[in-house]
């Protein structure tokens, strides 16, 4: 039986989230991405009878799984201010139930921003916002992603040890995994370029965080140089990384399996290329550590 490989894009949900599974089918996705809601308003949207019954026709037809839907990028669950933190929580509580009513499979989230306050307190924040909504995050089956930032502004989330920190204090109360984003750990100062260097980060990883937590992947190369601390997507092959990374990923069992979506800027017809790429790539696999 031959083995599936989960691959695909942030697609579009514009018009209704099912359109998000067909864009994907156009491409040869076999995984897609999505919001479930407009990404730059606080006030998240409501799924109707209607729209729930053609995005379950929509999945039976498509055949796509391990589904993700990306947050608000509005959210914050560390801020230090008080207002924003509480308009966080509650647009964040309606991600989560949006992803149960879709029976999302992952809600990856960007962890936070200290803005004018510490590291530390916006990490002990987004865990202390994170058990309030234990309850809720265990009335479904939608596991929560952390996702690897690239350090811009006061992002946290830029090393490994900032999301151990979160996934230490959380993970017995509920299911949590990471999403590494290659655009991200790179400008952040992990080398990924080559087999070598990834299969150096992933041993990092697994030291610190530990590859069990290890969920899902972005896709994306850097227009900026390593350790640059800016996210800015390129095309994959058309950035500083290189495709060797990506070719890694697609060949090495412990990453072959996971799925991977692309979030690289030039859109669907791009992404076509780009999927049947890392098809190609995974018909080849690595079949001992670097």
């Amino acid at each position: 039986m031959e083995e599936k490989i989960w691959i695909g894009a942030h697609t579009s949900a514009s018009g209704g989230s099912f359109n998000a599974l067909y864009e994907g089918q156009s491409i040869g996705a076999t995984s897609i991405q999505l919001f479930t809601s407009n990404q730059k308003q606080w006030q998240g949207r409501t799924i109707g009878e209607e729209e729930l019954m053609l995005w379950k026709k929509a999945l039976k037809e498509t055949e796509i799984r391990h589904i993700m839907s990306h947050d608000s990028y509005l959210i914050n669950l560390g801020s230090p201010n008080e207002e924003m933190l509480q308009k966080s929580k509650t647009s964040f509580r309606g991600e989560i139930q949006r992803c149960h009513l879709l029976e999302i499979d992952y809600l990856n989230f960007h962890p936070g921003a200290a803005t004018d306050g510490t590291v530390e307190g916006c990490l002990n924040t987004i865990v202390a916002s994170l058990l309030e909504m234990e309850e809720l995050i265990l009335s479904g089956n939608t596991k929560l992603v952390l996702e690897t930032t690239a350090g811009q502004g006061t992002s946290v989330g830029y090393t490994f040890e900032q999301i151990q920190s979160i996934i230490q204090r959380v993970k017995n109360h509920f299911p949590i995994g990471v999403c590494i984003d290659t655009c991200h750990i790179f400008a952040a100062g992990y080398d990924i370029r080559t087999k070598e260097g990834f299969e150096k980060v992933l041993q990092e990883f697994d030291q610190i965080i530990g590859l069990e937590h290890l969920s899902a992947f972005h896709l994306n190369d850097s227009q900026k140089e390593l350790g640059s601390r800016v996210d800015r997507h390129a095309s994959l092959g058309a950035g500083k990384i290189g495709l060797e990374a990506f070719e890694y990923l697609m060949q090495s069992p412990k990453t072959r399996h996971l799925p991977k979506y692309l979030e690289t800027p030039e859109g669907p017809s791009s992404w076509k290329n780009e999927i049947s790429l890392l098809k190609n790539f995974a018909k080849t696999v690595i079949s001992h550590s670097l």
